[in-house]
């Protein structure tokens, strides 16, 4: 998943960036609204991360404006403010969540989770595939039973793939998922993830349709 985080304090924007990179999702970190702007302006987002207390302005400017532009990306607001007025202003203001500072990562990863899964239609976290059964929420899959290890980035890519059923995701898509700006992508990168997949998972329930990309086989 491709994140954007909004964050000026580098002790908190650092963990959380090697967090979410361990969960093998993407992170574009900004460290204020302008160059949030710029993010969002070239590049699909998932998920927003945003302060509220930024260098340049309020985050709650930059929420605005995506919201009144029509932009639905799920939004999480991290901040120092725990009064419940900047709570109700913060969600009101179009935010999806709102967790107060410090947290843990851990309930980050959680509220990620629980976001993702409103604006996907899915109450729960557990999705089944016949024998295949696959928790978005607690990132596990398994096989009759049987628990099937995958790397964060093969976490990543079946994540991508299962949140949309029976529809063609562009490589592109899924390298967006990957990787954040700046990093080296080898043309063959998707490919062996989905390779290593379909080697854990089974063959079928990932189809490649050449030129276009793969789909989530729903049986």
């Amino acid at each position: 998943m491709r994140v954007l985080l909004v964050e000026d304090d580098e002790i908190l924007g650092d963990a959380v960036c090697d967090h979410l990179a361990s969960e093998g999702h993407a992170v574009d970190w900004a460290r204020g609204i302008e160059e949030a702007r710029d993010f969002l302006s070239v590049a699909p987002y998932q998920l927003v991360v945003l302060d509220l207390q930024l260098p340049d302005g309020a985050g709650e400017a930059l929420l605005w404006k995506m919201r009144n532009s029509g932009e639905s990306v799920p939004v999480i607001i991290v901040t120092a403010r725990d009064q419940l007025s900047d709570r109700l202003h913060g969600l009101n203001s179009g935010a999806d969540d709102y967790l107060v500072k410090p947290f843990a990562l851990a309930e980050l990863s959680a509220r990620i989770a629980a976001v993702l899964r409103r604006y996907a239609g899915q109450p729960s976290s557990q999705l089944r595939f016949e024998d295949l059964i696959i928790d978005r929420g607690a990132r596990s899959v398994s096989i009759s039973d049987r628990e099937i290890e995958l790397t964060s980035r093969e976490w990543a890519i079946l994540d991508q793939l299962v949140a949309h059923p029976n529809q063609i995701l562009e490589k592109r898509k899924l390298e967006d998922a990957l990787y954040q700006f700046g990093a080296e992508i080898e043309s063959n990168t998707i490919e062996v993830y989905v390779s290593r997949l379909r080697a854990k998972i089974g063959k079928d329930r990932i189809k490649t349709l050449r030129g276009f990309g793969y789909k989530w086989n729903v049986r």
